[in-house]
């Protein structure tokens, strides 16, 4: 199986076109499972945030699951085909490892560097798991690809050098300190902003939910107040972020009496974009963001890419390593096939031998037998951990007529 990577972000499609894409609940799950059911796709996994959606499978055929992946993406979505083809980007095999290790490490990011990337990674590995859609092979990718994460930002400068979406927002529109603020949702993303505002200085803190409760817990971390999302009023607030994935506008200009800062974070918006046209009204959303170029760093970024480009090369010679293993473990198991044939007919021509010397005998041709083959096996090992470690094996094969595929060499690996 090799792992295809099909997908759209801020770098090839513009904000609007994400927020027609962006999925969620029962439509994420739907394309989950739709997309399993294709013939050519073992495993799949799909990552909806605010500023890409793409899908991630184990496939046995390049072409056709990438026209089944792209045809459903168009149905799940509803954006025409031909509209959708223009903004996809499309990475296979080791391209594909490459990019998810780039991604979780926040390289691929509309804010570079920021955190908030690897639990939305985690988000979709656990729902991939829950609708049963990954096995073994996404499963250890995209624990590898957390592990690498979390090293990017334990082992080099990226959190002080990369802000979030919510300080990169917040930055744009002014200071904080002292201003009443209105965070709407309570979400990871929502949370984040309120721990955010509170380092800030925010004079106030207010949270509204649809969920009562979940307000009242998001805000007594802040030593703010909970408000349902009923309860919204603009009249008082100076400020107000907003992620719920409502998939409607929750903010609308008739809502707007005076001056107001509104960070928009939700993919669909959750702000009427006709707000921006009212006097005394500053408007910030992705597209915003994305314009600003705010970003980390560059000897962080730098650092991070180092990183991933190590850690990308260890796990593609592991597996390189891996695929060789059964050709390696054949050989030998027909050469102990051969080494005991022969001892027997060796055997039934000296039936006078005693025990002794049979032993001998045996212990002598299996030690010759594997010191022939140590050599070859061990350097083979070594080499299939190159690009083109897969001709080492295939040549082991072709030359000793091997079928890595046995049932004796399949048990001997798994086991």
């Amino acid at each position: 199986m090799s792992v295809l990577v099909v997908g759209l972000s801020h770098r090839t499609a513009p904000v609007a076109l994400l927020e027609r894409v962006s999925l969620g609940g029962e439509r994420l799950e739907k394309l989950l499972f739709d997309v399993q059911q294709d013939v050519c796709v073992a495993e799949v996994m799909v990552v909806s945030t605010c500023n890409r959606v793409e899908v991630y499978a184990a496939v046995d055929r390049f072409h056709a699951a990438l026209n089944a992946i792209t045809e459903l993406l168009a149905v799940h979505t509803g954006v025409g085909a031909d509209e959708l083809t223009r903004s996809l980007y499309v990475h296979y095999e080791d391209r594909a490892v490459e990019h998810l290790f780039s991604m979780a490490a926040g390289l691929d990011s509309m804010v570079v560097g920021e955190g908030q990337i690897l639990g939305q990674v985690r988000q979709a590995l656990r729902l991939a798991q829950e609708c049963g859609t990954v096995g073994a092979v996404l499963n250890e990718l995209v624990q590898q690809a957390l592990r690498v994460g979390k090293k990017a930002h334990a082992e080099t400068d990226l959190d002080r050098a990369g802000p979030s979406l919510v300080s990169a927002g917040l930055e744009l529109g002014g200071p904080v300190e002292g201003k009443r603020a209105l965070v709407v949702g309570a979400g990871a993303m929502s949370g984040l902003a309120v721990a955010t505002l509170r380092r800030a200085g925010a004079g106030e803190i207010v949270v509204a939910n649809r969920t009562y409760d979940k307000a009242v817990r998001l805000a007594q971390e802040a030593g703010g107040r909970a408000i349902g999302l009923d309860d919204v009023r603009l009249d008082d607030v100076d400020l107000v972020i907003t992620c719920t994935g409502a998939g409607r506008h929750l903010i609308t200009t008739s809502m707007i009496t005076g001056p107001v800062v509104l960070l928009d974070l939700a993919m669909p918006h959750d702000v009427d974009p006709a707000v921006r046209e009212l006097p005394g009204v500053t408007l910030i959303d992705l597209e915003t963001i994305k314009e600003s170029g705010i970003g980390a760093g560059g000897e962080a970024v730098q650092a991070v890419r180092r990183l991933v480009a190590q850690e990308l090369e260890a796990y593609l010679g592991a597996e390189r390593a891996a695929r060789v293993t059964p050709t390696v473990v054949a050989l030998r198991s027909k050469a102990a096939d051969v080494v005991e044939a022969e001892l027997g007919r060796l055997m039934m021509r000296m039936p006078d031998l005693d025990d002794k010397a049979r032993d001998e005998v045996a212990q002598t041709v299996r030690r010759v037998v594997d010191k022939l083959l140590h050599e070859p096996t061990v350097r083979v090992k070594r080499l299939a951990t190159s690009p083109a470690g897969d001709h080492y094996a295939e040549a082991l094969r072709e030359l000793f007529d091997l079928d890595p595929k046995m049932p004796e060499a399949v048990r001997e690996v798994e086991g």
